[in-house]
């Protein structure tokens, strides 16, 4: 963090100050405080995350106002959440500790509890020797070698009250009023900062709730085949999918596709594709070229300007078979002890950029104690890699599943996720059939 000077050099004894020396040392204290914060904020401003954001407002502070530690709760005042503890120094447990003393005796319960005298920073500049103070505060200050608090709140004019940050000296100590104008000026844009990241993450997490509605809720139980389905959403939200129906003669429908879009705009094509989809397949699930001409036509009449890939299969437990089409949408893979290999399908364009799709449909057959993998092509996707390398990274994972975790479908896609996409960043829809 960048230190605050606070004190100006002071004159020799005896040697009168220059003209003017005064009025120096005071400009060249604004300048220093400026440049501070804003590296200070510049620093914030680069966060993207809410837990980023709160680590580095806490060390930020913790420099300004010359404190080693301390901790921040957020808790906003309209209740939606997210609410959490953070703390710079503080093991686990110890945050638990400063948890245990009564929260109208702490300075962040004050400030989140709204009472009469809170409507500013506060300080306790000696916390073992008030008397005033509550005896567990005390108690705990001890125990966890603090002398002095400075807290401060977090709030703006529109999203009201976010939470407060304490920090926290191991000595009796109380900042200087420059070090509280500091802390107060950068408190204050942290707060806007963190109203504009509480939004995003409130929607992100909306997003991912109406995602997951977008998806079956279970998936069928058909005999002689297990299924297991994953799903990891981008920070934005996606288009990946992923689709299992039931259909006559103890027959199966699966599927996965991916919209080019990003956002609410992909979530909605993406349940119009899912629904039109099964329809279709209830339909006309035998042949899925047509399942797929329809689904086609159906993007074409309601999102003219999207453009989408998807696979739809036709599987038939008992036999072990599977009739396949796909529209500009990655191959399966064929994953068991003996072979690990991609199926061969015809190249394909993609639904909605022809005036007229079509392409031929593959029949695969598979071998009991085979998994079949139907995956977007967010499963492929890492800065830098060539299609090739993505390809042969993703064979080398399904092929090295320990044999131990092949009877579970659920086992081997998870194996699969961590080895190829480690981070989890993107947006990515992954089914697994696995055939007795």
């Amino acid at each position: 963090m960048v230190p605050v000077s606070t004190h100006t050099a002071a004159p020799v004894a005896g040697v009168p100050s220059p003209p003017g020396a005064f009025i120096q040392d005071r400009l060249a204290g604004w300048v220093s405080d400026l440049t501070t914060l804003h590296e200070l904020t510049e620093r914030l401003a680069g966060t993207s995350t809410l837990d980023s954001a709160l680590h580095e407002l806490l060390g930020a502070g913790a420099a300004l106002v010359g404190a080693g530690r301390g901790l921040i709760v957020l808790e906003p005042a309209d209740g939606r959440g997210p609410s959490r503890t953070i703390g710079l120094g503080l093991a686990h447990a110890e945050l638990g500790h400063i948890e245990t003393v009564p929260r109208s005796a702490t300075p962040y319960g004050r400030f989140l509890d709204g009472l009469p005298d809170t409507d500013g920073p506060r300080a306790t500049p000696d916390i073992l020797g008030d008397t005033g103070l509550d005896p567990r505060c005390r108690e705990v200050a001890a125990r966890l070698g603090y002398a002095a608090s400075y807290a401060q709140p977090l709030a703006t004019e529109t999203a009201g009250r976010l939470g407060a940050a304490v920090w926290l000296y191991d000595e009796p100590a109380e900042p200087l009023e420059r070090q509280c104008h500091l802390v107060g000026v950068y408190a204050r844009y942290a707060s806007e900062h963190l109203a504009r990241l509480l939004e995003l993450e409130r929607a992100r997490a909306d997003a991912a709730v109406i995602a997951e509605e977008l998806l079956p809720s279970r998936l069928p139980r058909i005999p002689g085949v297990w299924l297991a389905a994953r799903r990891r959403a981008a920070p934005e939200g996606g288009g990946d999918w992923y689709d299992a129906l039931s259909l006559p003669d103890n027959a199966l429908g699966l599927a996965v596709g991916s919209v080019g879009r990003s956002g609410p705009a992909a979530m909605a094509a993406t349940g119009r594709l899912r629904a039109g989809l099964r329809a279709y397949a209830v339909m006309e699930g035998e042949d899925p070229v047509a399942v797929l001409s329809d689904l086609e036509l159906l993007l074409r009449l309601t999102e003219p300007a999207c453009a989408a890939t998807a696979l739809y299969a036709y599987c038939e437990p008992d036999r072990r078979t599977l009739v396949l089409a796909g529209a500009g949408h990655t191959p399966p893979l064929v994953t068991g002890d003996r072979r690990t290999e991609f199926v061969e399908t015809t190249l394909s364009a993609p639904l909605g950029m022809l005036s007229c799709w079509e392409a031929p449909s593959v029949e695969v057959a598979v071998r009991p104690g085979e998994t079949v993998l139907l995956y977007t092509d967010g499963l492929l996707h890492r800065t830098g890699d060539t299609m090739d390398r993505a390809f042969a990274r993703l064979h080398a994972a399904a092929a090295g599943v320990p044999n131990a975790l092949r009877l579970d479908p659920g086992a081997v896609a998870d194996h699969i996720l961590r080895t190829v996409l480690p981070d989890g960043t993107e947006d990515v829809a992954l089914l697994a059939a696995r055939f007795d």
